[in-house]
């Protein structure tokens, strides 16, 4: 088995060395941003140091994580990451390859999309706090999807065996990198029939087919329906949502995702932080940063289930794509938490 390089991998390699040496600090992603490349094209740059490729069997590695013990799981996209440490405690794989799905209950709860993986890598790096060692997956495009991360009280020898069995025969520095193309939406919409549709779901899951079937995009669905289920909100309102939450000890649900994954946290938040730019939530066992630059529109949407009115708030950024939903924890079979409702009522 042999690591293979080429000059552009070299140079690209240099170049992130020499950005380190002005910025000790710099996060690969802002990295690979400012070289114009994929945070999995830079990542790259450093297989048969501290990197190895992992094979493409991510549903079969993805249930051998559960040997890990503790980890922290990360989950992002541009606007929002959440953090939970834990177990991967329940993981169940439906469907077949390549169109696999995965959901994972217990501390570390998610929905894993494996048809959008495409790169995995297992990462050994120094650190101020030692050496860090993870897992990290990304998709076509380069972008990370999931990363999985050691934590003190993880099982080292589950992770050398995971890399040992998992290794890709090839161990490459380059990679092919492709674009994601834009999905089509339908130019004329029969806002009745939509509207209709709308007031008759019987499950917050039915939005879903719903703008499958009239082929429109999510933000466009909010703007299309009466404001009775979708209204505009000040962007800024997640502040007013995790302070009151934290202050009224208000378990809520926040979902965050990309392409690969979405992670979900189910609980109560208590130390809200805002650092510039940034909202956070920094709990023991849970982070979320919430970039509030990246937020174009807030939008508070309710849906009809046969439990009631489920209602959220829904961040968007400039291209209308999803940043992350705040809604009021709930089990299915039972109505939402009226606190929730009345602290959704005053945005």
């Amino acid at each position: 088995m042999e690591t293979t390089f080429n000059n552009s991998t070299t140079r690209l390699s240099a170049a992130w060395e020499a950005i380190k040496l002005d910025e000790p600090k710099i996060r690969i992603r802002d990295a690979a941003k400012k070289l114009g490349v994929s945070e999995a094209e830079l990542l790259a740059t450093q297989v048969g140091q501290n990197v190895t490729v992992l094979s493409d069997k991510f549903s079969d590695m993805f249930l051998s994580m559960k040997a890990f013990g503790k980890v922290m799981s990360l989950t992002r996209n541009e606007g929002c990451v959440l953090e939970h440490k834990g177990t991967l405690q329940k993981i169940s794989i439906h469907g077949d390859k390549p169109n696999q799905v995965a959901t994972v209950i217990g501390p570390i709860e998610q929905r894993v999309f494996f048809s959008s993986w495409k790169f995995g890598f297992a990462v050994v790096q120094d650190s101020p706090r030692g050496v860090m060692r993870s897992v990290q997956y990304f998709d076509k495009g380069g972008d990370a999807v999931l990363k999985i991360f050691l934590q003190e009280s993880s099982d080292l020898e589950a992770f050398n065996y995971f890399v040992d069995t998992f290794k890709s025969e090839h161990q490459e520095g380059t990679l092919k990198i492709e674009e994601f193309l834009p999905p089509t939406y339908s130019d004329q919409i029969d806002r009745q029939v939509f509207q209709h549709d709308w007031e008759n779901m019987k499950d917050t899951h039915d939005f879903f087919g719903m703008l499958k079937k009239f082929k429109v995009h999510r933000l466009t669905a909010l703007k299309l329906v009466d404001d009775k289920w979708a209204y505009q909100v000040d962007r800024h309102t997640a502040r007013r949502i995790l302070e009151v939450a934290a202050a009224e000890e208000l378990p809520i649900m926040i979902f965050t995702g990309n392409k690969g994954n979405i992670q979900i946290h189910q609980g109560k938040v208590k130390t809200i932080r805002q650092m510039g730019d940034w909202l956070n939530v920094l709990d023991p066992e849970f982070n979320m940063h919430l970039n509030e630059n990246i937020i174009d529109t807030a939008w508070v949407v309710h849906k009809n289930t046969v439990d009631g009115i489920v209602s959220a708030l829904e961040l968007f950024d400039a291209n209308g794509e999803m940043i992350t939903q705040f809604f009021g924890l709930r089990k299915p079979g039972l109505p939402q938490n009226q606190k929730w409702k009345s602290l959704v009522d005053t945005l």
